[in-house]
């Protein structure tokens, strides 16, 4: 199957228009109607989350997600691209689930969510694109979304392979990747055979708590990002984007995002991958403090059946604490690193069930501990999987 969105191979594309390294797996199941040729992956997790401390809760829940993209020739040079994401995250509620220091977004329209991870909306991705062949490896394209995912940050979460099998999400999430569900989205790039560079115009402000509707376009904030990927290995990105108003509780504060990634792969024989992310985000809040974030993970894979993943993160939190709280306006570092194990099993040619769980321990201020309790390992989750897409790795 070709890709979307230059003359390289597919498994350069990421979520959106990232970019990760050629060497990485294709993990779906592919599929040919005409002219078109398109691949297919989801699943559904069914995940206990118990949170300690003071501040934490257990609940039981379910994620989900599921994709389809479809492509075909258009002339002799160009090729249609047809991107769609759902998910049916917003049937767990509109606070989400319990994940110590993880902020943004509200379930009410009132309060920020504190010590939880907002559910996607039903609606993460409807988007169509074209590529234009330039010739000698080169390439330009448009990229539109409603929803979509602008060119800011590497690739989401939900879809870097050193993260994908992880059922939480990372506490950096509102620095690195928050935007990728954005409702109205343009981008334009042009790629040569190692490098891109891209522009994106989008809607600044995130998705509100009504999770099952399509929410009103506007683009009314930019971002720009460069791709190097030097070897099949080695993906590298830089990004900067402004956006306007994107918390709906501070509708005046507006804020300057840069990151830079690096994308690491290293096919090590049939059924077998080590992948690994390296991150920094910067967060200019405007008026407002400077927030910086760091992420690490890692994931190994071999058998095609067994999987340790690993995450590390570093994050200047602020907003743990509700207005009425003389800590409400501190910044407080907080350190995560959180370690898993997953077993899959395969039904069919096209499914897998899988089941794993990992902890979490964590280190913070002291001003901290009265809310919530000592350092050391304050939570875990166990889960059970159902994917859907081919998870042979090439």
């Amino acid at each position: 199957m070709p890709a979307m969105l230059g003359p390289y191979g597919m498994s350069r594309e990421a979520s959106g228009t990232a970019w990760q390294p050629d060497s990485s797996p294709v993990l779906a199941t592919m599929f040919h109607a005409g002219d078109w040729m398109g691949m297919a992956q989801g699943n559904a997790t069914l995940v206990h989350s118990d949170q300690g401390g003071p501040r934490g809760d257990q609940q039981n829940f379910v994620e989900s997600m599921a994709m389809v993209m479809a492509n075909r020739p258009i002339g002799d040079h160009g090729r249609l691209g047809l991107r769609g994401m759902l998910s049916l995250d917003p049937l767990m509620g509109r606070r989400g689930y319990p994940l110590l220091f993880a902020v943004g977004e509200t379930a009410d329209g009132v309060n920020k969510l504190v010590d939880r991870q907002h559910p996607h909306d039903l609606f993460m991705e409807l988007a169509v694109s074209y590529s234009h062949d330039l010739g000698d490896g080169r390439a330009a394209f448009l990229y539109a979304g409603l929803p979509g995912e602008p060119a800011l940050g590497p690739p989401t979460f939900m879809h870097r392979l050193s993260g994908l099998d992880n059922p939480e999400a990372p506490l950096g999430h509102h620095w690195f990747d928050s935007t990728h569900i954005t409702w109205g989205v343009m981008t334009a790039g042009f790629s040569t055979r190692t490098w891109k560079i891209e522009a994106s115009a989008f809607k600044g402000r995130e998705p509100d708590e009504k999770r099952w509707d399509i929410e009103t376009p506007r683009l009314d904030s930019w971002s720009v990002r460069a791709f190097w990927n030097p070897t099949a290995n080695l993906s590298l990105q830089a990004s900067t984007g402004f956006l306007k108003s994107p918390e709906q509780l501070h509708p005046d504060e507006n804020e300057q995002r840069t990151t830079a990634s690096a994308t690491w792969n290293k096919p090590l024989g049939p059924g077998a991958n080590w992948a690994t992310t390296v991150a920094w985000s910067r967060k200019d809040l405007q008026p407002g403090p400077v927030l910086n974030a760091w992420l690490a993970e890692s994931l190994i894979r071999w058998n095609d059946r067994h999987t340790v993943y690993a995450r590390a993160e570093r994050n200047d939190q602020g907003e743990l604490f509700r207005e009425d709280n003389p800590l409400h306006h501190d910044i407080f570092t907080v350190n995560k690193v959180s370690l898993g194990y997953q077993l899959e099993v395969p039904v069919t040619r096209d499914v897998r069930l899988a089941f794993g769980g990992l902890a979490s321990a964590y280190a913070y201020p002291r001003a901290l501990k009265p809310f919530y309790g000592d350092d050391g390992l304050k939570s875990f989750m166990v889960y059970t999987r159902v994917n859907f897409g081919n998870r042979s790795l090439r």
